[in-house]
């Protein structure tokens, strides 16, 4: 509303009501603004960290000068900041490991001339006291060779004399994963291991193979990778089973582009158990297609299971029968965004979280390799303290920060993701956070940086399945190209008989 000299009282009493109105209006608004404006800069500063800041997630260090400008800490803060954490690790010095006896050896002999070997003080002749040697690696392209089957054929000469019909007889042809085609498990096991294990395309393999004389067309390499992940899905199928049978899993999603898809972003959903490294547990990883992000998804492939679930935030797996445990280290994610948008030099309130964090990550390294039930006793006395403190500290300041800052929504996701967190603590099989899932699916997020996309969705489901078996033979310790070609030939012989090709049951060379 404008005011002239005409509409304005003359009484000075309401005059000076309304320049206090004026001036609380004024600022309101320039609270507003001012929030407005620090939202805005935590945003732009987070981009600027992400784009080109450090992208490590290690816990800023404690022991920097207390300046926050924007939330002083209590002393509550500097106490639980200035703990020392004991869980310090020094770096050990990387040392070159011994190349492997198990490598075929070339000895070359570097000797002096013999018109050297004669002393050049006294001209005695010099005598052998020692060698100095050194190894180095030599690099030999592969090769293919052709494996020309020949099958010889047998006949009566008495019955064709005789008029008789003569019975010609022949050995079967040995089974082979793909009847009638130039393919064998060793080469088919050669572009899947290169695909799916090291992310190379199939055109950038059609000019390797054009390099070495061979001409495969990628339509053909494509073909064959449908009809081998149909060989393998019966053994997907029953590893499936085993995952769903364990105490303890871990999920996650990513987004995947197919080009004949009803919806334009397709899912590769992921499943799995144990560690992604050989550990005497039950390692599994299975992957999932599907051309949608809804919960029924997660669901049909659960089927019931009624265990624990390693999960992010993602609200879909809260419709499963699934005990879900929630991911400290997409807590901490939160307010490492939040500690980059401050100054380094500045320590606050965001650190004193970042410590708690860390303490509880120092004590899960301690116990790494422990049984169970000593997992479980020692987060009882150690880490159940820690958490219930950390509880303490989000829930007195969740009223204090702005909600819509950085800060404020790593503790509003922090407090809605709590309970589930904890329940970590209730079973010493039970993880701190989902990286096991989310090291999962990397291989395939790396890969599909390579590849881009997926064509169908049968060739998405069947990248499901020859992912998932590549990533579980890497779980397993196993030389991937060797498992897929053991199991690609065992099928095709023995297709009812899928123990021997479970990872923990085959023979080591």
């Amino acid at each position: 509303m404008k005011f002239n000299e005409n509409t304005l009282p003359n009484d000075p009493e309401q005059l000076k009501q309304m320049l206090l109105e004026l001036q609380q209006r004024m600022e309101s608004e320039l609270a507003e603004k001012d929030v407005a404006y620090q939202l805005l800069l935590e945003r732009y500063n987070l981009k600027l960290a992400q784009e080109y800041g450090k992208k490590s997630e290690k816990m800023p260090g404690a022991d920097e000068v207390f300046n926050e400008v924007e939330f002083v800490l209590d002393e509550h803060d500097k106490k639980l900041l200035a703990k020392e954490n004991a869980d310090v690790t020094t770096k050990i010095k990387p040392k070159r490991k011994p190349l492997p006896q198990a490598l075929p050896r070339k000895v070359v002999v570097v000797d002096i001339d013999e018109s050297d070997k004669i002393c050049d003080c006294c001209q005695s002749p010099l005598h052998k006291m020692g060698e100095s040697s050194s190894e180095a690696l030599e690099f030999v392209p592969a090769h293919i060779k052709v494996i020309k089957t020949i099958r010889p054929k047998y006949t009566c000469r008495h019955c064709e004399r005789n008029g008789i019909e003569s019975v010609v007889k022949t050995a079967l042809m040995p089974a082979t994963p793909i009847p009638k085609s130039i393919a064998t498990p060793s080469l088919l096991s050669q572009i899947i291991t290169c695909k799916y294990q090291f992310g190379l395309p199939l055109n950038r393999q059609e000019t390797m193979f054009s390099d070495i004389g061979l001409e495969l067309g990628r339509q053909t390499m494509s073909s064959w990778m449908l009809r081998s992940a149909q060989l393998l899905e019966p053994l997907y199928r029953r590893l499936k089973e085993i995952l769903l049978a364990e105490p303890a899993i871990h999920a996650d999603e990513t987004p995947l582009k197919v080009i004949k898809a009803e919806k334009a972003t397709s899912y590769m959903w992921v499943y799995c158990c144990g560690s992604d490294r050989a550990s005497g547990k039950t390692n599994i990883v299975l992957y999932d297609y599907h051309n949608s992000r809804a919960a029924q998804c997660t669901i049909d492939f659960l089927d019931g299971y009624q265990g624990y679930m390693h999960v992010d935030g993602y609200a879909a797996y809260g419709l499963t029968e699934a005990k879900l445990v929630a991911c400290l280290a997409h807590i901490r994610r939160k307010f490492v965004d939040a500690k980059k948008i401050h100054a380094k030099a500045k320590t606050g309130k965001v650190d004193v979280v970042l410590n708690l964090i860390g303490k509880l990550y120092g004590i899960e390294q301690r116990i790494k390799g422990k049984s169970s039930e000593d997992k479980f006793n020692i987060r009882q006395s150690h880490a159940k303290p820690i958490v219930k403190e950390l509880h303490h500290w989000l829930m007195k300041h969740k009223d204090k920060i702005p909600p819509k800052s950085k800060l404020g929504e790593a503790i509003s996701y922090s407090l809605n993701q709590f309970d589930k967190f904890q329940r970590y603590l209730e079973d010493g099989r039970l993880s701190i956070d989902n990286n096991r899932a989310e090291r999962a699916i990397k291989p395939f997020v790396i890969g599909r940086k390579a590849w881009l996309f997926s064509n169908t969705c049968n060739g998405a489901h069947a990248s499901a399945i020859l992912y998932s078996l590549v990533e579980t033979a890497k779980a397993n310790g196993l030389v991937v190209h060797d498992y897929i070609s053991r199991c690609l030939q065992h099928i095709a012989e023995q297709p009812n008989n899928l123990e021997p090709l479970l990872p923990w049951n085959i023979e080591r060379g």
